[in-house]
């Protein structure tokens, strides 16, 4: 069986280090690849001190169908990048690897990160529903009664690695 790929993306929403946390926790089977907004890196920066790459390349290999991603996530997900995919521009690294993903039917996972939802930011997020795209916002649950932000971020990446189909133990699972 081949090793699969995964994108993990971020943009410029608070709560970056889920991304990177994501990053982390994958198996080591999986081939990851990361991409950073700027805003995302100015996020970074001033939320945990660290700056990485840039998101212009968007000749990257996986940029391409043919490099053979098996899914993609973005966490967190601004309500701008949402809107770019949602209208199907590709400005950039990330915003091209997710029209990938929906042009090739394969596994794209949104996490918004903003709240409330206005209007415009819901009915994008339909359209990319209607598409198959999966709209995945941080939503704590607390039957797993997680007591520190730490088991709080591993509940999030449970459930969005359930989604990837990743198997893991992240959290408590409802019995």
């Amino acid at each position: 069986m081949k090793n699969r790929k995964i994108v993990v993306a971020t943009s410029g929403a608070s709560g970056v280090n889920l991304g990177l946390k994501i990053i982390n926790l994958l198996p080591k089977d999986i081939e990851k690849h990361l991409i950073m907004t700027e805003n995302s890196e100015t996020v970074l920066d001033k939320e945990m001190g660290v700056t990485l790459h840039d998101n212009s390349d968007i000749s990257a290999s996986i940029a391409s169908g043919s490099f053979g991603v098996d899914a993609m996530i973005i966490a967190p997900c601004s309500m701008n990048t949402l809107a770019k995919i949602a209208c199907g521009i590709a400005d950039n690294l990330v915003t091209r690897c997710a029209s990938v993903m929906i042009k090739e039917h394969k596994k794209l996972i949104l996490a918004p990160r903003e709240m409330p939802f206005s209007a415009i930011a819901l009915e994008n997020m339909h359209k990319l529903a209607t598409l198959g795209v999966i709209i995945a916002p941080p939503v704590m649950a607390y039957y797993s009664k997680q007591q520190t932000l730490d088991e709080m971020e591993n509940f999030l990446i449970g459930k969005w690695f359930d989604l990837l189909n990743v198997e893991n133990n992240l959290y408590k699972r409802w019995k």
